[in-house]
């Protein structure tokens, strides 16, 4: 089930996103199976990262709901509306806020632009668990040379 809300005029209200998202989506939520809320976005909320923190964690855990949150870097302070946000952020700092609510709410970040992915929760789990492998199969190996010297 998706649910769309659209924000106009520059403003990243991303409380009453959430709000208006999450009263849709669980009016009737014994109907509803969702398991995750998506933010994309392109900048940083007009609230305090602790405010929408809070106010994620709890509404998450109240849901047993994921929010996963994709950052879309766009070339710095470019904006062909000349609307400025209610909130300004450098990239960085973007991404540190939303990466902390979606740890929240129990979800994965992702950050990327027109250059590739900076960042992803799910590219670090594949190279983890890759390296894992890599580390058993070099255990394996060595327990089955020693095995051959042996024998």
């Amino acid at each position: 089930r998706w649910v769309l809300s659209l924000q106009c005029k520059g403003s990243r209200n991303f409380m009453s996103a959430l709000r208006r998202a999450v009263e849709v989506d669980f009016k009737d939520k014994d109907k509803h199976k969702s398991q995750g809320l998506y933010l994309l976005t392109t900048g940083i909320p007009d609230q305090e990262t602790h405010t929408v923190s809070a106010y994620v964690a709890e509404v998450c855990r109240g849901f047993d709901l994921r929010l996963h949150v994709c950052l879309f870097s766009v070339m710095e302070d470019i904006d062909s509306s000349g609307i400025i946000p209610a909130r300004y952020a450098n990239p960085t700092e973007t991404a540190t806020a939303l990466k902390e609510i979606a740890q929240a709410a129990n979800g994965r970040f992702h950050w990327f632009g027109e250059e590739g992915i900076f960042e992803s929760d799910d590219i670090t789990a594949i190279v983890s668990e890759m390296e894992k492998a890599n580390n058993y199969s070099q255990k394996c190996a060595f327990l089955v040379e020693s095995l051959k010297q042996r024998s």
